[in-house]
């Protein structure tokens, strides 16, 4: 049976007039990535605060850890480490003393081996003895997180951990959790990249005003949303003429000689759609199978492009 990390029931919380939680359920199981999307507003930052005992919720429960985060939130703090959108470096000091200085401030045995297992971990060995101020953005990141596990947390909540990172900084990035993953630390994400839930995510909870509107892995939310389809081309306009014919159901392209055919992208289906062809003789040059991505949830469930969606 899979433990859970970090559960919430009935989560509430409201500034003065303003409901910011409007009763949320959150259950996020041990060793997983769990990706909380929403646009602007819709709460994300308040339920991470509560969950990191920064904030306290109006009504509802919280265990992080196994810990009530009210009656035990000591306890909480122990288990978890918090990496926010910008990197929480001294930039006067140089990258190995900055984890010389998470390593003073925690109750580590062998801090040197912390520091130096860090450094080689994360691939800042060469770049220990720099001023962070020297660093470029991707190398800030990764030291901001390697200073996180310095404590070795079992759950970490990576806040927007990308953000203005390039393609292979993020990579990087992306490759750190999953090892820390398969190492069994549970992460809990907020991004404002859709690609990225879809890269990492084993279970996305989607918030906006204040109120979860789906749960459930990445395909799970693709699949909710109707627009998958089956785009066939043909050779020639002929060949296109025939097969709107016999596909009533489709919607045609003249100009890519392509025809457009609604469908749940199953084995079934496809096996009747090309054998429908063939009973015609009618031959297609090309067939592929798109289906929605989280960019068309995340639009139909909150309205709102990812443009939007940072926090």
């Amino acid at each position: 049976m899979t433990t859970s990390a970090i559960t919430a029931s009935g989560l509430r919380k409201a500034y003065q007039d303003k409901v910011v939680l409007d009763g949320i359920d959150l259950d996020v199981p041990a060793g997983s990535v769990f990706s909380l999307l929403g646009p602007n507003g819709a709460g994300k930052t308040t339920t991470v605060n509560i969950l990191t005992t920064l904030a306290q919720a109006d009504s509802g429960t919280v265990r992080v850890a196994g810990h009530d985060i009210d009656s035990d939130a000591k306890a909480v703090r122990k288990a978890i480490g918090v990496t926010g959108q910008f990197a929480a470096v001294d930039e006067l000091l140089t990258g190995q003393e900055n984890l010389q200085l998470m390593v003073d401030l925690s109750p580590v045995k062998n801090g040197k081996g912390v520091v130096a297992d860090l450094l080689e971990r994360f691939e800042l060995t060469e770049s220990a003895q720099k001023p962070a101020s020297t660093y470029s953005g991707g190398m800030r990141r990764k030291l901001d997180l390697a200073m996180t596990l310095v404590g070795d947390p079992r759950i970490i909540f990576l806040d927007e951990p990308t953000t203005g990172l390039d393609p292979r900084s993020r990579r990087t990035m992306w490759s750190i959790v999953k090892d820390l993953v398969a190492d069994g630390v549970t992460i809990f994400l907020t991004t404002q990249y859709l690609d990225e839930a879809d890269q990492l995510a084993d279970k996305i909870a989607v918030l906006d005003r204040g109120r979860l509107v789906a749960q459930g892995t990445p395909d799970e939310l693709k699949r909710q949303i109707p627009g998958t389809h089956v785009r066939l081309r043909f050779g020639s306009a002929a060949e296109l003429d025939a097969a709107a014919r016999v596909i009533a159901e489709s919607t045609r392209d003249d100009e890519s000689l392509s025809l457009r055919v609604p469908g749940d992208g199953g084995t079934k289906s496809l096996r009747t759609l090309l054998d429908r062809l063939d009973e015609y003789a009618i031959s297609a040059e090309e067939f592929s199978v798109h289906t929605p991505d989280l960019d068309d949830v995340f639009l139909a469930l909150t309205g709102h492009t990812t443009e939007v969606s940072a926090k």
